[in-house]
């Protein structure tokens, strides 16, 4: 349920944060941090749908261990956005740019998020088709 509920977060931040870059941000900023604001925007918006699939899926029911690797892979999603579309926007903001240093660790985050999905896809076992 946590997981339903940051993602519910993670859409509303995202539409929000969108918002006031386009309507108060781009004023204070110049096209290429705006450019990087817009791909933060973009990168929390993506995430928000995946962490929504994954926590309706763990609200089937589901093997223990699969709940348990789709539950890491959102753990994962939910810190790779924090520092990737997280450190973007509060770097504009405040106009710090030092945290861009965030930034790599949290794409990299997100790497693994999708790769251990891989991972969570191996506790279903073999498919098989019936008729």
């Amino acid at each position: 349920m946590l997981t339903l509920v940051i993602a519910a977060l993670f859409g509303c931040t995202a539409i929000a944060m969108g918002a006031y870059a386009e309507h108060g941000l781009r004023v204070r900023i110049d096209e290429e941090a705006f450019r990087s604001v817009m791909t933060a925007v973009r990168y929390h918006q993506v995430h928000a749908v995946t962490l929504l699939a994954l926590a309706l899926a763990m609200l089937t029911p589901l093997n223990p261990t699969l709940v348990f690797r789709l539950g890491l892979s959102a753990g994962l999603f939910v810190l790779g956005t924090l520092m990737f579309s997280g450190s973007i926007y509060a770097a504009f903001i405040m106009d710090s740019k030092p945290l861009l240093k965030i930034t790599p660790a949290g794409g990299m985050c997100l790497m693994v998020a999708w790769l251990s999905l891989i991972w969570a896809a191996l506790a279903t076992g073999p498919q098989t088709i019936s008729e």
